[in-house]
């Protein structure tokens, strides 16, 4: 680590720039930077975020030489300014503010006026001929410092204001009782027993009397801000942004400039475009007479940055060229914080300014039509969550009341979005309503493919249990579809059809909304509106796929979603899933529980005869949908006991329907239990068992590829063998595959390539891949199932335990939930091994991977890396995939 640890910025000595963020934290690397390009930045020095990093790792003791250092820094502060800090008749005063290299707004702390005490406060109203202006100071600094620095509830202070307010200003200037009266009502008088209020606070809290000593009052500041970094608020904060591998914060020591000095005064806050829409134009606020904390807290209405340049022309020109060397030199959107102390401009803060999904592309787009960046520059700005959020519905935000009131609960955000609708606590009830036009959240436990019909039907699904690899969080990622896992607050009883939170109950057909982005649930039904994308998205996604050289293709298994996908810029499907179909309506359930419960080849060969027009026809929707791009066709995965009825009552309903006892039923699904379902009898081990099961699916497959084309549709299809452990068991399955297939493609004298290959899915098979290459003609990675096996974690057990995994102020085991995002060093090792045996075989071997990580733009760049050829993932996630696979391309090219 650095022996230095803290750097000075001045118009004539810059020690930092923009290049240390990481050790001068955002804040400060910016000061710096602005400093030494000529901006008007009052004076300052700047604590490392090494500091913060060994404060925790000594058990919060600083660094030897710190207080030395610091000491001589303030002496370099003391001799730019012609002040000393503690002078009691012409004060140096400074500000004491966090700032970490990533953005964290309002996580972390800010002291401002720090120096004052009943001393120099006298002192400073002396220099300014201001009493008021310096007294408000004082409180301002005491009420922060007594908040920040020793933990006293800021409500307190605000009481006590308030008070002298309505018992003293209101009277005195005799307003009645509905109009507000605002700080800068306060006289001196008034203030002066404001003054004295606070310290009787402070007092009353802390047992001694406000510090006089301005160096207690710094360093109990300095602790103040590194103590902040590990406050509740920050730590979830980096946790809900994925702010990971950031050693701590920096502390900013800086010369105060005052935006309370009377009407000539103010602060302000203003982005160099507007952060909602990107439109290049001048945005922000500003308030008169006011210091920072003024604008955020929201105490009076500020100005608009039209109404500053009437009233402070001189001081708005200033800031319009601030505007413009700023967006020249950091050559991107700037978050400025500014304060005019009696019509002179300084400049608080510049950093990258937080923006709306819509406003990310608009500006990536124009700032390459400016020639400020290059297209490359440009795509690696976008992040995944600014393509997620183009497209999901939102809650208006118009309705920050009615959020507020109607708060229900939260849960976990699995897929983002906004939904609303009627609560509905099983599939066939959400089928039922959809086919009315009635809008619905499913609402469950927890899912199983027995809900897929009612989860499709749902306009968003709401679980008590799972995570974000849940099967609901799976299957409605596929669909887009908004859905909040994990929701364990959530008492669900079915027999009532009711759901409670403490004593709030909810009953069937009772409007909720619930917000994916946030895992929030509302009571009734909000607003939602639909974004539509930007013109500059479809700009900036045409570079994308002129860059990246891997291809994109989705995983679907309907017509509509495969449509869907192409429109996002897939380029095939790499995983269709046939065991969603058989649930998609009633007769096809029955039909397969049908074949499942027959005790006879005969008796399965008739219900799969009768499940076979209906494969067909799924087959043929989605080669049309997808004509000219390749199919991956998944055979039968799971194990057969997913497909039957568990409860009683439906058990004598499937009995009924299909005329065979119900105890022959009830004995049938005890036989199909497992006691490890995951690793029995599924997959490929159905086809060996059952291979009718195979034959129908083939044959439905190809019959429907054979009719396509002869429509003058262009198929591809891949038809894959889930589950495979062994060679020869793959053989096995692979000559009964093209047995079935040839006879149909010769019968009907048809021209139809196919290929037949396999998922990687399980250990062995990557370890065996050389040999397993020699019957595939292509592999696709099942990484989902293949992580479970590899790292010996059941994904919908693993919310109990894993994010102490993956906290990296816990355990920190993992820096990513390895179902979200490839464990590349164990799960990665196989999957490359894998791809060298099954090349070393057959060099032009097609590869892709169509588990979840498909999706995660830092598993799609493992996937180039070792050279895939394709990465498969859900259709909103396409244009994610094909983003990180150009910014993979770009990385590997420098």
């Amino acid at each position: 680590m650095s022996s230095k640890y803290v750097y000075f910025f001045s118009k004539d000595l810059s020690e930092g720039s923009k290049e240390m963020k990481n050790l001068l934290g955002g804040k400060g690397s910016g000061l710096a930077e602005m400093a030494s390009i000529g901006l008007p930045v009052p004076a300052g020095f700047t604590i490392t975020t090494e500091v913060c990093d060994l404060f925790y790792k000594n058990n919060r003791q600083y660094p030897a030489g710190l207080d030395k250092e610091v000491d001589e820094n303030m002496k370099k502060l003391e001799k730019i300014t012609g002040k000393k800090f503690g002078d009691a008749n012409d004060p140096l005063l400074v500000s004491v503010r966090s700032g970490a290299p990533l953005s964290m707004p309002g996580m972390m702390e800010t002291i401002l006026n720090l120096g004052l005490n009943d001393q120099s406060v006298a002192g400073l109203s002396k220099k300014t001929g201001n009493r008021r202006f310096a007294l408000d100071a004082y409180r301002r600094f005491i009420m922060m410092y007594g908040s920040t620095a020793k933990g006293i509830d800021r409500e307190e202070f605000n009481h006590a204001f308030d008070s002298i307010k309505n018992e003293l200003s209101r009277k005195r200037l005799g307003l009645a009782a509905q109009i507000k009266v605002n700080d800068t009502d306060v006289d001196e008088k008034e203030l002066e027993a404001l003054v004295t209020a606070f310290k009787a606070i402070y007092k009353k809290h802390i047992g001694t009397d406000f510090p006089q000593d301005p160096k207690e009052q710094l360093w109990g500041s300095v602790d103040a801000v590194f103590g902040s970094w590990m406050a509740e608020k920050a730590v979830t904060y980096r946790r809900v942004e994925k702010i990971k591998g950031v050693i701590g914060t920096a502390v900013n020591v800086q010369q105060m400039v005052f935006g309370n000095m009377g009407a000539k005064s103010g602060t302000g806050v203003c982005f160099t475009r507007d952060p909602n829409s990107g439109e290049n134009m001048f945005y922000g606020d500003y308030l008169v007479n006011a210091q920072g904390e003024d604008v955020v807290a929201g105490i009076r209405t500020p100005i608009r940055l039209a109404e500053f340049e009437k009233t402070d022309p001189k001081s708005y020109a200033q800031l319009v060229d601030v505007r413009r060397i700023l967006e020249s030199h950091f050559k991107d959107m700037q978050d400025l914080e500014f304060t005019v102390e009696e019509g002179r401009l300084f400049m608080l803060q510049c950093r990258t300014g937080k923006r709306s999904p819509a406003a990310a592309f608009r500006v990536a787009v124009d700032m390459v039509n400016e020639n400020l960046i290059s297209k490359e520059e440009a795509l690696l700005r976008i992040q995944d969550k600014d393509i997620e959020g183009i497209f999901y519905p939102i809650i208006d935000p118009e309705q920050k009341e009615e959020m507020k009131k109607n708060f229900l609960v939260s849960g976990i955000d699995a897929v983002p979005g906004a939904a609303t609708g009627m609560v509905v606590f099983n599939a066939k009830d959400a089928e039922a309503a959809a086919s009315r036009n009635e809008k619905v959240i499913l609402v469950r436990k927890e899912t199983s493919p027995e809900d897929v019909g009612g989860m499709h039907a749902a306009q968003g699904i709401l679980t008590a249990t799972g995570g974000k690899t849940s099967h609901a969080a799976v299957v409605a990622r596929g669909w887009g579809k908004c859905c909040i896992v994990g929701c364990e607050e959530l008492n669900i009883n079915y027999e009532k059809e009711e759901l409670s939170v403490g004593d709030i109950v909810v009953k069937k057909g009772d409007a909720i909304t619930i917000n994916g982005s946030t895992g929030q649930v509302f009571l009734g039904a909000l607003n939602l509106i639909k974004p539509e994308p930007p013109a500059s998205f479809n700009t900036l996604m045409s570079w994308v796929d002129k860059i990246r050289a891997i291809k994109v293709r989705t995983n679907a298994d309907t017509p509509d979603d495969a449509r869907k996908a192409v429109e996002l810029g897939a380029e095939g499907i790499g995983l269709c899933r046939t065991e969603h179909m058989f649930f998609s309506t009633e007769e096809r359930r029955l039909t397969i529980q049908e074949m499942i419960v027959a005790e006879t080849l005969e008796g399965r060969i008739n219900a799969l005869n009768r499940l076979l027009p209906f494969q067909k026809e799924d087959f043929k929707g989605i080669f049309k949908a997808m004509d000219g791009y390749p199919v991956t066709i998944r055979l039968i995965d799971p194990p057969l006991h997913e497909f039957v009825p568990h409860s009683e009552d439906k058990q004598k309903h499937l009995a009924q329907k299909i005329g065979v006892p119900y105890e022959k039923i009830r004995i049938r699904v005890e036989q199909l239990h497992e006691a490890n379902p995951m690793l029995g009898h599924r997959g490929c081990r159905l086809a060996i068992t059952y291979p009718e099961i195979l034959d129908m699916q083939v044959r439905a497959i190809i019959e429907a590829a054979c009719e396509c084309t002869a429509a003058g549709i262009k198929v591809f299809p891949e038809i894959m063998i889930p589950l495979t452990i062994d060679k020869k068991e793959l053989l096995i399955l692979e000559t009964r595959t093209r047995q079935v297939a040839d006879e149909i493609i010769k019968t009907r004298a048809a021209k139809l390539k196919y290929l037949v290959g396999t998922m990687i899915e399980v250990p062995r098979a990557a370890l065996l891949a050389d040999h397993i290459a020699e019957v595939a003609e292509f592999f696709s990675f099942g990484t989902n199932d293949l992580t479970q096996m590899t790292m010996g974690i059941s994904r919908d057990d693993a919310g109990k335990f894993l994010p102490e995994y993956v906290d990296e102020k816990k355990a920190g085991i993992f820096s990513d939930d390895p179902f979200q995002s490839l464990d590349q060093a164990g799960v990665g090792m196989l999957v490359k091994m894998a791809i060298e045996k099954g090349r070393k075989t057959k060099p032009d071997l097609k590869i892709g991977i169509c588990g979840e990580h498909g999706g995660d733009p830092k598993s799609v760049e493992f996937c180039c890396r070792v050279g895939m050829n394709y990465v498969s993932c859900s259709p909103f996630r396409v244009p994610i995939a094909r983003l990180a696979a150009a910014q993979a391309k770009l990385k590997a090219s420098k």
